[in-house]
């Protein structure tokens, strides 16, 4: 059997023309929003489609957004970048720096440059001097811990007396979009099946933003534009692909090297800036990240190096990770019953289509989740609040088999290697 024989078919509309990439979408949205109002009507676990519950995954979706739109950059470009969490350590620290002195929009500075300089030692020591990336990345977490560490003692103990975190420091303000955000909280309030559940799942969305929020979904289509849109994305993504070739045409393959490792270490810097902005914490801590660069970058993963991919992909582990946090173990206990309805669907899909081994896979999974969902009342609260690392592997696990990373990716480049 083929490679093209094994990928899973893409959805068509009945003529047999390709469906729209915003149609799938918006139909994976309604399938997910089916089965949340499905499992809290069954469940009664009300936090799942709540709008509390959204605003928390909403905040906690977006360091790993940053730190996932960090990834791609780097690695469509050919350089892995598994620094990002020492990156988004250093946008912590120099978000709290730059805000405590000067207020919010100079914490958002403050934390885009300092991941930004992580990312010019990463693009020094790959690009520039061929060391392995993994290594590098590796080295740079290591060294924006210690580096952190030893300026927060530095500058945060005088004032704090602390030397793990920094005095408090302004917050955003929150806003709504209005009437939208009431009308859709009056929805939620009526307690309608489906209806209520979509306007809480919607209504999380459009109240209690802050500007960094704007600017974290913002990114994302101006990303999807510059990377696949414009002349110098299209040079970009062909050094990840083949540098060999790119520079033959004409590109300039180590700018764009380090241009695109750059911006990554700016975006991963602008993931710390959001967690030391985060209304609940409004300060640095030391060990705040807690792995978000990595799970960030399971998401870029999850997402097939791709925007929208990301996107849904970090919008996955905030949505558990928010509901952990808001309901604790019983809401998770819930989700096994919604991934019990989501296996069911997925087979039908692959019976429908008679590929008859993955619908058995599926039903069999299934089964497997509804016993364990029978067999324990409920999730231990120690146990939940790993939920957002648990599903990260079991999403790599399900993705790795329709992955295409840049051909190109991790191998190192040398100028002139073409001639």
């Amino acid at each position: 059997m083929t490679t093209l024989e094994k990928a899973p078919p893409v959805p068509t509309t009945r003529n047999g023309r390709r469906m729209p990439g915003w149609a799938r979408a918006a139909l994976v949205v309604a399938i997910g929003v089916g089965i949340l109002a499905i499992t809290t009507t069954l469940t009664g676990q009300y936090q799942l489609t709540s709008s509390g519950t959204t605003q928390a995954a909403v905040r906690l979706l977006l360091p790993i957004l940053f730190a996932a739109l960090g990834g791609l950059w780097s690695e469509r470009s050919g350089i892995i970048n598994i620094g990002l969490e020492g990156m988004m350590i250093l946008g912590t620290w120099g978000a709290a720096w730059a805000g405590f002195l000067w207020g919010p929009w100079a914490a958002v500075v403050g934390g885009l440059v300092f991941g930004a300089l992580g990312g010019v030692l990463h693009a020094i020591a790959t690009v520039t001097f061929g060391v392995n990336h993994i290594v590098s990345g590796v080295a740079i977490t290591l060294l924006g811990m210690g580096i952190t560490q030893y300026l927060a003692t530095l500058i945060f103990l005088p004032i704090s007396r602390n030397p793990r975190q920094s005095p408090r420091i302004e917050g955003f303000e929150t806003f709504s979009i209005q009437p939208l955000a009431d009308w859709l909280a009056a929805l939620e309030g009526e307690q309608r099946v489906l209806l209520s559940d979509a306007a809480g799942l919607l209504g999380g969305l459009v109240s209690g933003l802050t500007p960094l929020v704007v600017i974290g979904f913002a990114l994302v289509p101006v990303s999807y534009y510059v990377l696949w849109r414009t002349r110098f994305g299209l040079r970009l993504r062909s050094c990840g692909e083949n540098p060999v070739a790119a520079e033959s045409l004409g590109v300039k393959v180590f700018t764009h090297k380090y241009i695109a490792v750059i911006v990554s270490g700016g975006l991963a810097g602008l993931g710390g800036a959001a967690l030391t902005l985060n209304p609940g914490q409004l300060g640095y801590l030391e060990g705040q990240t807690g792995g978000r660069g990595y799970i960030g970058l399971a998401a870029m993963i999850f997402g097939n190096w791709r925007p929208g991919g990301l996107l849904a992909g970090s919008a996955l582990f905030g949505y558990v990770d928010g509901v952990q946090l808001r309901a604790g173990g019983e809401a998770v206990h819930a989700l096994l019953y919604a991934t019990t309805i989501l296996a069911v669907i997925v087979a039908v899909f692959w019976a429908l289509r008679r590929h008859w081994r993955p619908a058995v896979i599926a039903l069999v999974a299934g089964a497997v989740v509804y016993a364990v969902y029978w067999a324990i009342p409920e999730v231990p609260r120690e146990f939940a609040s790993y939920a957002p690392q648990l599903v990260t592997l079991l999403v790599l696990a399900v993705a790795s088999q329709r992955l295409r990373p840049p051909a190109a990716i991790g191998l190192e480049y040398r100028r002139g290697e073409g001639d």
